[in-house]
């Protein structure tokens, strides 16, 4: 669908919220960013010189409204609470995949481990579109597997563990058909130095 189509200002509006997503999350250097933007961009505009001008001013504007977020965001944020639950989790011999690719990534990891006679108790991970999704809803789907790579089940002691670990650090969370659906604002403040969207992930 071109950019020029009569739906023009609900794709300016989606690619808005794509450069939000990006740059809000975190998770990527800016450089990727502007790159991951443009490339959406550019399938709209195709005009390069004329999609690198909206690339920059959605990243800007994405750019501006974190600052301004910021500003208003708690000294210690929603972000800040669950990074110190996923610590604790992490020190409970349970791996934690932030923004990861996919699910293969997850499996990979734990056949490394086997490997080398570490299994670990557990792995929880998501996605970055996963943290995109948390950024527009307030809300992380978090994938938790035993070491074994099986599903937890309602009842599992890796499970209630996840969950007692993200409620001691005021976070609540309510598993359901297979992931655990963690309420939290995604406060991640930018980078002081512009070099990352924000800080890099554990």
């Amino acid at each position: 669908m071109a950019i020029g189509s009569p739906d023009k200002a609900a794709r300016l509006d989606q690619l808005r919220t794509y450069a939000k997503v990006q740059v809000w999350s975190g998770f990527r250097q800016l450089s990727e960013v502007r790159s991951d933007v443009y490339d959406a961009v550019v399938d709209e505009v195709t005009d390069p010189a004329q999609a690198q001008r909206l690339t920059d001013d959605l990243v800007a504007d994405a750019r501006s409204a974190l600052d301004s977020a910021a500003q208003a965001w708690p000294d210690v944020t929603a972000f800040d609470r669950l990074q110190d639950a996923f610590a604790d989790i992490e020190a409970a011999d349970i791996v934690v995949l932030q923004a990861c690719e996919d699910h293969w990534s997850a499996n990979e990891l734990l056949q490394q481990r086997a490997a080398e006679g570490r299994t670990p108790w557990g792995i929880a991970y998501f996605t970055l579109t996963d943290v995109w999704h948390a950024i527009e809803h307030d809300m992380l789907e978090l994938n938790l597997w035993h070491g074994s790579s099986a599903n937890v089940t309602e009842g599992d002691d890796l499970l209630e563990f996840v969950q007692r670990s993200l409620a001691d650090h005021a976070i609540s969370s309510v598993f359901d058909e297979g992931r655990i659906e963690v309420s939290v604002a995604w406060e991640r403040r930018p980078a002081a130095d512009g070099s990352r969207t924000g800080p890099s992930s554990m």
